[in-house]
Order: structure tokens, then C-alpha cells, then sequence
């Protein structure tokens, strides 16, 4: 018996000595590494928006019309869409660098092409090249600002995951409006800059303190992306809100240089993208005001501040006044960057970390089919019957679907518990 008991006792010795030690805790990442995540999202953004003012260069040296120009913004989405049904799951699996890197490769190349350009044809690959890098950093780019971050710090990292966005793309047409004006080869020198930002950009990844997945999930690696059980109210709520007031910043982007020229009679490169800066310059800042607020309260201010700016839209086309125009601009930004804040705190604070970067790509997909479908069709609806009708009909189209949006917030936020 005792006999038994000593070789059962070193038995159990054996076994733990085999069993390997705890790990001991890791030490918070530091802040400033958090912020430094974020820059490849802010780059990629840059080059999103960069052709903005340029494209009333293109306009002239081409030749094509209001509907074109909106189709090859529409290419834009196209990549970014197909993107995302496939970016998500592959860095959740993956993770985060396999993904980033192919995207910024991708980005660079979209330069060059840009930078060359001398058809249609070239624009719209280089916007479908794009579209699939921004679909990347959306999902992927913004779940690496979650993981740095860190548990702790879940509510920065969805504010400094979201700013990175709207800043970037705020930046890039504001960067193009004042170098193309004041730089010799102007469609070519703004992206010869946007490849130096998107290196840095690389160097970031490169040296980015995130880890591969531990284990990989389950299910087809192409597919529309979704969110864990449970999650699915959190996810319509930040939909809701956040696809008007990327559909109306999405107008502003497309067809905001013509109404300028319509109503100002300038073509000034620097103008049209100041108006786009200063749009997004209001979706980054509205995001630090109202940060601690609910997040009920946040995208129901969203989706107001969208509703605001259609109403703002319809009377400066019909007024003929800029200054109704720039405010319209800033009210959409402000609705963006709102439902965009509330989304992704939504997500980061109720997902796991192993759906993450899917559920960002999920809430993307939900904004951006209506931002390419509907300014699209208003683009043509323009060339048919005017540019007035048409961005009416636009304007009271999107006041719509952003008060059904209010609605919905108003109505679940009874069946959903404020995050911690």
C-alpha cells in the first residue's frame, strides 16, 4: 500500500513538473504604441479620398460625365465591399499583419496607377485597388488598434480606431486640393507623397506588438460578415446610424466639387478639399466631444446631426448659398463620425476578440452599400433631369432612412444594456 502510494505520488510529481509554468502577467502596451497602431488606418484613408479634387483635372484632360465620375467612385465600394467579406475573417484567423501588409502593397499600387493615370479605365482600377485596401484596414486595421490597446482600454481604442479614420480621410483631400494648386505635375506629385505616408505606414505593421491568433475559427473563409449570437442588436443599432451619415459624407465626396462649381463657378482644387477636410475635421472632433457620453445618446445625436445636414443640403442647392453648403458638410460629418463611434464602441465592448475584426467589417458593409448606391444614382439622376432635382431627391431619400434610423435607436435601447 505504501508502496503503491510513492509511485502514484511521484507519478503526480512527474506530471506537474511536465505541465509548463503559467506565464507570467505582460505589462500594458504602452499608450503611445496604440496610437502608432492607428496610423496605417489613417494612411490607407489618406489615399481614399486623396482623388477628390483631382478629379475635375481628369474631368478636363478625359473627358467624362457627372454619372462616370460617380462610377468610378462606385469602383471604390466594389473593392471595399469584396473586401470585406473576406479581410475580417482572414485576420481573425490569420491575423492582423496578414492582412495589413497585402493592403498597403495594394495601396502603393493604386499610386502608382493614380500617379499615371490617362483613362478611365485607370481610375477606376486604381479605386477598386484602394476600395480593397481601405476594406482591410477597416476590419483588420481597427481590430489591431483593439488588440495593442488592450482590455483595459477598449473605449480608446474604438475612439482612436474611428478618429484614425475620419482624420485620414479628411487629411488626403485637403493634402491633394493644396499640393496639386501649388506643385508642379499635380495628379502625380500628391500620390508620390501618399507612397511616402503609406510607407511609414508599413514600418508601423512591420513592427506592430500584435500576436497570431491562437487558434483559428470555424466556417467558410469567403462570406458576408456577421457577429457572434447575442450581438446582432448591437450591430443594427451602429448600421442604423452610421450608413446615412457615411452615405451623406459620400455625397460630398463624389459630387461636392461639381455643386461647388455650380454654385461658387470655381474649379479651385484647395476649396473643394477643404470642404472635405473640414467635414471630416468635424466627424474627428465631435468623436472627442462626445466620447463619454452613452452610447444610445451618441448615435441618437448621430442621426439627428445626419438628418440636419440633408435639410441643410436641399436649401444650399436651392438657395445657390456656399455657406448653407459647408454647413451641410459639417452636420454629415458630425453624423458620421457619431454613428461610427457608437458602432464600433458597441462592437469593441461586447464581441470577443476572436470575432472582432469580422464584426468591424460587418458594421462596414451595412454603411457603405447605400454610400455607393445611392450617389451613384444620383449622379445620373443629375445628368437626366438637373443637378437641383437630383440632389433633392438625394437629400430627402437619406433624411429618411436617418429618421428610421433615429427611430431604431429610440426603440432598442430598452433591450440593450449599456456597455461597461
Amino acid at each position: 500500500m505504501s508502496q503503491s502510494r510513492t509511485l502514484f505520488a511521484e507519478t503526480v510529481d512527474e506530471q506537474q513538473a511536465a505541465q509548463p509554468e503559467p506565464a507570467p502577467p505582460t505589462a500594458p502596451t504602452p499608450t503611445w504604441w496604440v496610437w502608432l497602431t492607428a496610423w496605417p488606418v489613417t494612411a490607407v484613408f489618406v489615399l481614399s479620398n486623396a482623388a477628390t479634387p483631382l478629379y475635375v483635372l481628369w474631368q478636363r484632360d478625359i473627358g467624362f460625365s457627372k454619372g462616370t465620375l460617380t462610377v468610378v467612385f462606385a469602383f471604390y465600394i466594389v473593392g471595399l465591399l469584396g473586401s470585406l467579406l473576406m479581410s475580417g475573417v482572414v485576420s481573425d484567423r490569420l491575423g492582423r499583419k496578414a492582412v495589413l501588409l497585402p493592403a498597403l502593397a495594394l495601396a502603393l499600387a493604386a499610386c502608382a496607377i493614380f500617379a499615371t493615370a490617362t483613362s478611365v479605365a485607370a481610375l477606376i482600377v486604381a479605386r477598386l485597388f484602394t476600395g480593397i485596401a481601405v476594406g482591410a484596414v477597416v476590419s483588420a486595421g481597427m481590430a489591431a488598434v483593439t488588440d495593442v490597446a488592450g482590455p483595459g482600454r477598449k473605449r480608446l481604442a474604438a475612439l482612436l480606431a474611428s478618429c484614425a479614420m475620419v482624420f485620414g480621410a479628411g487629411l488626403g483631400p485637403l493634402l491633394a486640393g493644396v499640393l496639386s494648386e501649388t506643385l508642379p505635375a499635380p495628379t502625380a506629385t500628391v500620390f508620390v507623397v501618399e507612397a511616402v505616408l503609406l510607407f511609414t505606414a508599413v514600418l508601423a505593421v512591420l513592427h506592430m506588438p500584435v500576436r497570431r491568433p491562437a487558434a483559428r475559427g470555424e466556417g467558410a473563409w469567403l462570406r458576408v460578415p456577421g457577429v457572434p449570437h447575442g450581438n446582432g442588436i448591437h450591430l443594427t443599432l451602429g448600421i442604423a446610424v452610421f450608413a446615412p451619415g457615411i452615405t451623406a459624407t459620400s455625397f460630398v465626396l463624389s459630387l461636392g466639387p461639381t455643386l461647388l462649381t455650380e454654385l461658387l463657378g470655381t474649379t479651385s482644387r484647395i476649396v473643394a478639399g477643404s470642404m472635405a477636410f473640414v467635414m471630416f475635421l468635424a466627424a474627428t472632433g465631435v468623436q472627442f466631444a462626445v466620447q463619454k457620453l452613452p452610447r444610445r445618446t451618441i448615435l441618437t445625436a448621430g442621426a439627428i446631426s445626419t438628418t440636419l445636414s440633408m435639410a441643410a443640403l436641399i436649401a444650399a442647392v436651392h438657395a445657390s448659398s456656399v455657406v448653407l453648403l459647408v454647413a451641410s458638410a459639417l452636420l454629415a460629418g458630425a453624423g458620421q463620425g457619431m454613428g461610427q463611434l457608437g458602432g464600433l464602441s458597441l462592437l469593441n465592448s461586447t464581441v470577443p476578440a476572436q470575432r472582432l475584426a469580422e464584426a468591424n467589417a460587418a458594421l462596414n458593409v451595412g454603411g457603405y452599400i447605400p454610400a455607393g448606391l445611392l450617389p451613384v444614382s444620383t449622379g445620373y439622376l443629375m445628368d437626366a433631369v438637373g443637378l437641383p432635382a437630383g440632389t433633392t431627391l438625394f437629400g430627402t431619400v437619406l433624411t429618411g432612412l436617418a429618421a428610421i434610423g433615429g427611430l431604431v435607436v429610440l426603440s432598442g435601447h430598452r433591450r440593450v444594456s449599456e456597455p461597461a
